[in-house]
């Protein structure tokens, strides 16, 4: 029998596009997240004793996965084009659309919680919020199956002196912590697979990228696997440059 959910509420994160979102919890740790509970769900007093955890299971939904076609094999990004079993991986793309990460918790609130290392996109729904339990939680003999022998592509980052001048001008203070995230996102290589080519003929179709995160256009160029930022726009204007 079909099974209805209510989210219990909506996390807030840098992340606004699927492009540029981490694949996996806590690969980026300097990015960060605020779930806010749902006011009219009256869970007041629910969040009481969460300070004490480290960590927690965020349980959610894909809610930006349109397609509607289910298959049995996938190409996960870091199989480089080979095909592995859909309950091999974790893929966004499976019979029911939900997802389990867990996140570092940085602070406790009334109606909200702080994280860091976070993967979802902006306004993903939340549907249940469980502590993480080092004792039950964390296998030392679990096994990592296909993934131990395809660890993540590693890039080399480095931000042009411009692009940094950018982003202390459109984030002040703030500018070091978001310098961080953006590092760690891009020596991840966030690109799909069909853009990273071969040896031979490695960019296919373009050497320039660009990607939001929060409020800001980040562009970068990749050679080999070095990849420069070279500016970092306001997203405001350049999607009103674009748009014209």
């Amino acid at each position: 029998m079909p099974y209805e959910f209510e989210p219990i509420g909506y996390i807030e994160t840098p992340f606004k596009e699927r492009f540029g979102t981490p694949r996996q919890p806590s690969l980026v740790p300097s990015s960060w997240g605020l779930l806010k509970l749902r006011a009219n769900l009256n869970l007041y007093g629910s969040l009481e004793g969460l300070e004490g955890f480290s960590h927690a299971w965020l349980i959610f939904v894909f809610h930006e996965n349109a397609n509607k076609v289910v298959r049995a094999k996938i190409h996960p990004p870091r199989m480089e084009g080979e095909k592995i079993g859909l309950f091999a991986t974790r893929t966004p793309h499976r019979p029911n659309p939900i997802g389990l990460s867990a996140v570092k918790i940085e602070k406790v609130e009334t109606d909200r919680v702080y994280f860091s290392g976070v993967d979802l996109v902006d306004g993903t729904p939340i549907l249940d919020l469980k502590p993480y339990l080092p004792s039950s939680d964390c296998l030392p003999q679990a096994l990592s199956g296909w993934t131990g022998s395809r660890l993540e592509r590693q890039i080399q980052v480095e931000f042009s002196d411009s692009a940094l001048a950018d982003l202390r001008a459109r984030t002040g203070d703030q500018a070091e912590r978001f310098r961080a995230a953006i590092k760690e996102l891009l020596e991840l290589d966030p690109r799909p697979v069909f853009y990273r080519g071969t040896a031979e003929n490695p960019n296919p179709y373009t050497d320039l990228y660009g990607f939001r995160f929060d409020d800001l256009n980040v562009v970068y160029r990749m050679v080999g696997t070095l990849a420069t930022v070279t500016e970092i726009q306001d997203w405001r204007d350049f999607k009103a440059a674009t748009d014209r």
